[in-house]
C-alpha cells in the first residue's frame, strides 16, 4: 500500500468580485470548487486541463501562497490550511514551488548566489563558507557552474533560469515540489533536458510532483497519475496509462484528440467542442461541461451535477452522469 504525502478534502478558492462606490460583493469567481485528490510519497501526478480551469490556483493554494477559501491539505497528516506562520515556516521547507515564469520570481538586483544564500539563512540551513559550498552543491546539481553563481538572472537563457528555479526549489531540500508549467516558455530540446532533470532529481532525492501543464505529452512521459480538470472541478482522475488507453470523460477524450501522433500513417479523428468555456463566476447548472458536451443527456445533464466515483475497474474515477457510480444521490439531485 503507497503513503499518502498529501491529501487534499474538498479544496476551495474563491475570488470576490466586487462593485459599485462601496466595493461590496456582488459575486464570486469559482476559480476551485470542491477539489480532492491524494499524492502519495514519490509519484508525480499530473494536473491537466485548459489554460484558466484553476490549475495553478490548486498549487498555490495547497502552498498557501495563496489562501483557501475552504477545504483541507494535509501533509504527512497535519493540515496546512489551519497552520500559524510558525509552523508554516517549518513546512515550507518540505513545499515547494517552481514557477512557470522563472524570471518573474527572480530578483534581478541580487546575484544567483546571493539568492539561494539568503534562502539558507532564512531557513538557518548553513551560513558563511558552508553556505557557499551548499550554493556550488545546488548550482552543479542543476548542470550549471559556481561561475554562474555570480551573475544575475538576465544574463541566463530561459533554460538556464528554470534550473535556477530547480536550484532554489531544492536549496531547502524539500520533500513535495509544485512544478507549475516549468517546461511550457521553453524550447522543445530545453524542455526534455529539464524535464529529464526533474526526472534524476526524483529518483536520487525521493521526491514528489504536483506537475501542472496543459501540455498532455510532457504529462505522458512524467506521472504516475493524472487528474484532468474543467471549470475548477476534477473531471477524471486515473493511472497515466490507464487514462491515455481507456479515456472515459468526454472532456477528457477531446484533449486527447488534440495531441499530435509522431507517426504520419496513424490518423486520429480531432474532437471539436462547441462553445467556449463558460464564466467561473457564472458555472452553468448541473454538469458544468454540458452545454459544450457532444454526448449530453438531455434532460439530466442539464440539472444534476455528478460526484467523482470510482468506476468498476477501482482506481479510474470520473465525473459524468454517462456512468451510474457518478450519480449523485436523491437528496443531492434534489438539493441541486
Amino acid at each position: 500500500m503507497p503513503e499518502v504525502l498529501i491529501e487534499v478534502n474538498n479544496l476551495k478558492k474563491y475570488f470576490p468580485i466586487k462593485s459599485g462606490l462601496l466595493s461590496k460583493t456582488v459575486g464570486y469567481i469559482k476559480a476551485v470548487d470542491d477539489v480532492s485528490f491524494k499524492i502519495n510519497k514519490g509519484e508525480t501526478l499530473g494536473l491537466v486541463g485548459e489554460s484558466g480551469c484553476g490549475k495553478t490556483t490548486i498549487g498555490r493554494a495547497m502552498l498557501r501562497l495563496i489562501e483557501p477559501t475552504g477545504g483541507q491539505v494535509l501533509f504527512e497528516g497535519k493540515d496546512v490550511t489551519t497552520m500559524r506562520s510558525k509552523e508554516l515556516k517549518t513546512v515550507r521547507k518540505d513545499m515547494q514551488i517552481i514557477f512557470q515564469d522563472p524570471y518573474s520570481s527572480l530578483n534581478p538586483r541580487m546575484t544567483v548566489g546571493g539568492m539561494l544564500t539568503e534562502i539558507l539563512k532564512f531557513h538557518e540551513l548553513a551560513e558563511g563558507d558552508a553556505a557557499e559550498k551548499r550554493v556550488i552543491q545546488l548550482m552543479e546539481t542543476v548542470g550549471l557552474t559556481k561561475i554562474h553563481a555570480r551573475r544575475y538572472p538576465h544574463e541566463f537563457s530561459g533554460g538556464q533560469r528554470q534550473r535556477i528555479g530547480i536550484a532554489r526549489a531544492l536549496s531547502v531540500e524539500p520533500k513535495f515540489i509544485v512544478c507549475d508549467e516549468p517546461v511550457s516558455a521553453l524550447d522543445v530540446s530545453i524542455q526534455s533536458q529539464i524535464i529529464n532533470l526533474l526526472q534524476d532529481l526524483q529518483k536520487d532525492m525521493g521526491l514528489t510532483y504536483l506537475f501542472i501543464s496543459h501540455d498532455l505529452s510532457v504529462v505522458e512521459h512524467l506521472s504516475d497519475r493524472v487528474c484532468v480538470m474543467y471549470l475548477g472541478q476534477l473531471v477524471e482522475v486515473a493511472d497515466c496509462k490507464e487514462l491515455y488507453a481507456h479515456t472515459k470523460h468526454p472532456y477528457s477524450e477531446a484533449l486527447l484528440s488534440a495531441v499530435p501522433v509522431p507517426d504520419p500513417k496513424t490518423k486520429r479523428k480531432r474532437i471539436i467542442l462547441s462553445g467556449d468555456v463558460p464564466s467561473p463566476a457564472n458555472v452553468p447548472t448541473g454538469c458544468y461541461f454540458h452545454p459544450r458536451c457532444p454526448k449530453i443527456i438531455t434532460g439530466k445533464c442539464e440539472s444534476i451535477q455528478p460526484k467523482l466515483a470510482a468506476l468498476s475497474q477501482g482506481t479510474h474515477e470520473v465525473k459524468c452522469l454517462l456512468y451510474p457510480e457518478s450519480f449523485p444521490t436523491q437528496s443531492n439531485i434534489q438539493a441541486a
